[in-house]
């Protein structure tokens, strides 16, 4: 396998002034499925840290109250107490539109005060394009002492209500406002990764560069500034410790640390024409797919993302696409829920024109029946490259918000037939094949020790065994859930066809409001990321 034809180069990345490696080597990679267990090793590491060692997180929304255990601590006790160590603890939160349009400003800005109190330092970072928002979700603990124990997570889960649900999905007992579809305590399926080796520097960079920037915390809102000012809040960043050397390796995987920035005014020291990685990362592995692509998406919109895969499955006639998604949004609402919905419905209808008989569309529910909202970002391609992280396949997430994506490929080959499913000499890989497989085990309601994976190594039996499975559930849902329920959580996913009317309105709002821009002028010209 030749590294480059996965992963960007340095001329691909197309980011000269950054100081992110192209990719790093000798990283071990674990994904971490659903929140309790990743909030469960979070405590772990935070409680092992000492005077001196670092902690850094970035958030898109943090809950000070949020229990990472049953018994806790909360978000706010875990974070404060390292500081009260003389751990270096320093975040940066997104600033989050107002509360009352059911984002997060009250909850960051507390979660900022708490652990400031105890000694730590958190900035409310709004530095971002109009209407757009930090959406990474990272934390970066170094060990100076101790290199070999650095440790970094990254992924789709946010430190805050909602996310501590785990493989039964009952959901999190301290849940946010959703839908009503979704029950009173909305179950949530979600991925974070943790990783060791080199690639926790490679993070720990991508932490200091925002850190650093020059550019003002509140350069889009003047009055959040004069709030800020009057409450004393702190809008300079101290000096961050001397960076440590990066972690030696320690195991077989490849890691490309991928990222968006926006192309803003005033610009990023360390992105003047913004960062558009996730795209070309996503682009390049879509291109080399030949039998199989697997997405767990929250959003799963945008033409320009569907035509890629349109695109794929075109030139090649032996590809499939599976994805699983929400089976509804997160929002309800006469105004806000038609946008949501158009989005993913015209993007589905592309890939369909495409494939119809290749592409495979999945909802989740519990065992109750009750839908799971999928939050999870992780795209598998020929079990070969996978990744995970924050950025939802969608054109906001590609081009208009910050967004943080770890992209793996393994040394091991995972010699279980077929052994090279796509063809092209790579070979099946151990990481990505076997994330791919612990997914579908519990989307399948299968041995999760892998004894039940016969038919689901080759891409044509799998997708057969998970297209059976949703459709004998679909089947016994219709039948009045008579006799015992069929094993499995999969249902197929029906997106809903808006009337015209709706539709005349829907799209504009989609397209200007949901899923922006952000590329520059000369980027939407020529179409390309």
């Amino acid at each position: 396998m030749t590294l480059r034809d996965w992963f960007l180069t340095a001329q691909e990345r197309a980011n000269p002034r950054s100081e992110l490696p192209v990719w790093t080597d000798g990283n071990l990679a674990e994904p971490l499925i659903h929140g309790a267990a990743y909030f469960d090793r979070l405590v772990s590491e935070v409680e092992s840290l000492t005077a001196g060692d670092h902690l850094f997180f970035t958030d898109w929304r943090g809950d000070p109250d949020e229990r990472m255990r049953p018994d806790g601590p909360t978000v706010a006790q875990l974070f404060a107490q390292a500081a009260q160590r003389g751990v270096i603890v320093k975040g940066l939160i997104w600033r989050s539109h107002l509360d009352t349009l059911s984002y997060s400003e009250e909850e960051n800005r507390d979660l900022s005060e708490a652990i400031r109190a105890a000694g730590g330092e958190v900035l409310l970072d709004q530095r971002v394009r109009r209407g757009g928002s930090h959406h990474q979700k990272l934390v970066v603990l170094r060990r100076p002492g101790d290199p070999r124990r650095d440790i970094a997570f990254a992924g789709g889960i946010d430190l805050c209500h909602s996310r501590r649900d785990d493989a039964g999905h009952a959901g999190d007992p301290q849940p946010i406002g959703m839908s009503p579809r979704y029950g009173p305590t909305p179950p949530w399926h979600d991925v974070q990764l943790a990783v060791r080796g080199p690639v926790v520097g490679a993070l720990d960079t991508t932490f200091r560069e925002r850190w650093t920037d020059p550019m003002p915390l509140d350069s889009e809102n003047p009055m959040a500034y004069l709030r800020d000012r009057l409450r004393g809040s702190d809008l300079r960043p101290d000096p961050l410790p001397e960076q440590p050397a990066d972690p030696p390796p320690c195991g077989p995987h490849h890691v490309q640390v991928l990222r968006t920035y926006p192309a803003v005014r005033p610009r990023y020291s360390f992105a003047p024409d913004g960062e558009r990685t996730v795209a070309r990362g996503y682009t390049k592995a879509v291109r080399r797919a030949r039998r199989l692509i697997y997405l767990e998406d929250q959003y799963l919109w945008s033409t320009e993302v569907a035509e890629l895969f349109a695109q794929a499955l075109h030139e090649h006639p032996d590809l499939h696409l599976v994805a699983v998604v929400p089976r509804h949004p997160d929002v309800d609402g006469r105004l806000a829920l038609p946008p949501n919905m158009v989005g993913r419905e015209q993007a589905l209808s592309l890939c369909h024109r495409a494939a119809p008989e290749r592409v495979h569309v999945f909802d989740v529910e519990n065992h109750d029946g009750t839908p799971v909202y999928v939050h999870a970002k992780v795209c598998v391609v020929d079990d070969v490259w996978a990744s995970v992280g924050s950025d939802n396949f969608n054109r906001r997430s590609w081009t208009h918000d910050s967004e943080l994506s770890c992209a793996v490929l393994d040394d091991t080959r995972d010699e279980r037939a077929p052994a090279d499913p796509a063809g092209l000499g790579d070979g099946a890989r151990v990481f990505a094949r076997d994330l791919r497989l612990r997914l579908w085990r519990e989307h399948l309601d299968r041995d999760p020790g892998g004894a039940q994976d016969d038919d689901l190594l080759d891409p044509a039996d799998a997708v057969a065994a998970i297209t059976a499975a949703a459709d004998e559930l679909d089947r016994w849902h219709a039948g009045g859930r008579a006799g015992p329920r069929p094993p499995g959580r999969l249902r197929p996913h029906r997106p809903e066809r808006l009337p015209w009317r709706t539709r005349l309105w829907a799209l504009p709002a989609y397209r200007l409001v949901y899923d922006p821009d952000g590329r520059p002028l000369r980027a939407r010209r020529a179409g390309t990321w």
